[in-house]
């Protein structure tokens, strides 16, 4: 029997309350290297009330956090990437009218010079945004190109590809593919199942039933601030997790969205 691998990010027991309103009740979630793990949830489950805490936008009231098992407290953003943990939120933190290159690097830019003479070193910037952007399989001609001339996927992407080259051990996806048509999906899908093949642990959320079971290697349902249901990949049929996500027995269907 294979041994099965440690979590390279572990939340256990997450509470988080805005006033009377209980968003988490005690969520646990286990992510662990070269696997995505699915969260899955109607809309008001807590799924980004969970996510901004894992990315340290937010900390919880109760409850821990581990990375490669050692305690963490996470009091920013920036700590979190810091530590390896990037998220790409649903709406994008891009400056459409400016380059590929320079949305690649944004707040992170390479520079040459010192003193008053300290500058972008924008030769190195295209130069690595070219080769770091290729790598993952993105065909981008022209990285000094405004990145809304890019489309949806294309632009999901390129946050994947920055995420990695900048040292993501964990990668969370805020319903990248939410909002895009049926290839620039499976574009966005692809780019994340090589993600996942470069030994990164990936939380992908999202309300998409048959995206989540296509790329899926564990599932988190949450309902009401709670993980109602776990399970494996080869625990269920995509029909099982549809079912499952829609309520279970006498749940109501349209609660899933985007199938």
């Amino acid at each position: 029997m294979t041994p099965s691998k440690p979590p390279v990010l572990e939340a256990k027991g997450i509470v988080k309350s805005f006033g009377s309103i209980h968003a988490l009740s005690g969520v646990s979630i286990s992510v662990k290297a070269g696997e995505v793990t699915c969260l899955l949830g109607d809309n008001g489950a807590g799924k980004s009330t969970l996510i901004k805490i894992l990315s340290g936008v937010l900390q919880p009231d109760d409850g821990e956090m581990r990375l490669n098992g050692e305690l963490i407290e996470l009091t920013s953003a920036k700590m979190a990437l810091d530590l390896g943990i990037a998220t790409v939120f649903q709406d994008l933190a891009v400056v459409p009218v400016m380059p590929i290159y320079r949305n690649f690097f944004l707040g992170r830019e390479p520079e040459t010079g010192r003193g008053l003479f300290r500058r972008m070193d924008t030769a190195r910037a295209i130069k690595v945004a070219s080769q770091e952007i290729g790598k993952i399989g993105i065909d981008v001609n022209d990285v000094k190109r405004p990145i809304v001339t890019l489309s949806g996927g294309e632009r999901q992407s390129v946050a994947i590809a920055r995420a990695i080259h900048f040292g993501a051990r964990v990668l969370i996806l805020d319903e990248p593919t939410s909002a895009l048509g049926v290839k620039e999906a499976g574009i966005v899908l692809k780019y994340i199942n090589q993600a996942r093949e470069q030994g990164i642990g990936i939380v992908f959320i999202t309300h998409n039933i048959h995206h989540a079971y296509e790329i899926g290697d564990s599932f988190e349902v949450l309902k009401r601030g709670n993980v109602s249901q776990t399970f494996q990949r080869g625990d269920l049929t995509r029909n099982d997790l549809l079912f499952h996500m829609a309520g279970g027995e006498g749940g109501e269907s349209h609660a899933v969205e985007n199938v």
